[in-house]
């Protein structure tokens, strides 16, 4: 059976057309963020593992540009909340409003009954209503006096947020960072990128001339792509081991959860496929474990003393634990040589 007959099957995509459409919206999206591109394919991989990103760092480097280019590129429906300190839980899930004519209540949708669900400056709202994203995240529905609502398909909430340190911020609450599938710093343009920026941005803003270049239903096959790329058992254990090291740090008095487990095989799955493999290596699980499991722990205070970031400590972990050593091409792509077209990975030794 060849590949486009199992596309036609409702099984994997063709690995031209997805790296075409994923190069697609990654260089629609580099028309307005210059010099990212690393940053701007780690969000298209958590919108393909039908996860959710946060965007964290210093007002003014592109956040809500990112969020906003991601959106526009992708011909869904789109939706954005500014968080403030006054925003009501209501605001953001719905409300049931009486109706004199029909002497009923009836359901009025909130922004987040939206494809893709802009949050700018999440932590300027208090935590009650940040808490207002927990279960849409998470279930993908609402539940307003009683009754579900089932959200639309795709969904991501891409949410922008400045460090605590900034004035009028609040903390996001544990339970909403874990929901996050992973978060990103912008970080300062380098000089090229500025000088490009000074050019295209001067006279008008390139966000409003872009078009988009994909649409739901193709996003929609493209995660089913996604699902489908073949995982190991021995990376599958290796992802477990990564997640358990967390637990066991003691620089750590909260590891990362089995959610976290999960997010990172997800998204380890939709980098291979942007990549134009369909298996997972141990390399994916590496890059990724710093921007998807390091929000979601917290430091003992000995190590915040010591200045240590959860960066730094998962990054350390990552390099203290041994990569598999098993080096026999089927530990990673146990289908026939036929389906690959690549040479076999050998993992590196730790």
């Amino acid at each position: 059976m060849t590949q486009q007959t199992r596309d036609e099957a409702g099984g994997l995509l063709p690995h031209d057309e997805f790296r075409a459409a994923g190069d697609a919206i990654v260089a629609n999206i580099e028309q307005v963020i210059e010099g990212k591109t690393a940053t701007v394919q780690l969000a298209l991989a958590v919108l393909l593992a039908e996860g959710h990103l946060l965007i964290e760092d210093v007002p003014g480097v592109g956040k809500t540009k990112l969020a906003k280019a991601l959106a526009r590129s992708i011909d869904c429906s789109v939706r954005r909340i500014q968080f403030t300190p006054d925003l009501l839980p209501s605001d953001v899930t719905g409300v049931s409003v009486y109706n004199q004519e029909t002497h009923d209540f009836e359901f009025r949708p909130g922004a987040v009954f939206a494809n893709l669900v802009v949050g700018d400056e999440i932590n300027r709202a208090s935590p009650k209503t940040q808490s207002a994203l927990l279960e849409c995240m998470e279930e993908r529905q609402v539940t307003v006096d009683g009754i579900t609502y089932p959200l639309q398909t795709p969904f991501m909430v891409v949410a922008t947020q400045n460090p605590i340190e900034m004035e009028g911020t609040y903390p996001l609450p544990e339970a909403q960072r874990d929901r996050f599938t992973a978060r990103i710093a912008m970080g300062y343009p380098d000089s090229g990128a500025e000088l490009a920026m000074l050019d295209g941005h001067g006279a008008s803003d390139p966000l409003e001339s872009l078009r988009p270049v994909s649409d739901a239903s193709t996003v929609s096959r493209l995660i089913t792509h996604v699902r489908q790329i073949h995982v190991a058992d021995v990376v599958k254990q290796y992802a477990v081991d990564l997640v358990t090291a967390t637990r066991e740090a003691p620089d750590l008095r909260l590891g990362a959860s089995p959610r976290a487990t999960l997010q990172l095989l997800r998204t380890a799955r939709a980098v291979a496929a942007l990549e134009g493999r369909d298996y997972v290596l141990p390399d994916d699980l590496q890059v990724l474990a710093v921007p998807v499991l390091a929000h979601r722990i917290i430091p003992t205070a000995d190590a915040q003393m010591a200045r240590r970031t959860t960066d730094t400590i998962v990054s350390d972990l990552v390099h203290r634990l041994p990569l598999p050593q098993e080096r026999r091409r089927t530990s990673y792509d146990t289908r026939p040589a036929a389906n690959s077209s690549r040479a076999p990975y050998e993992p590196r030794r730790a």
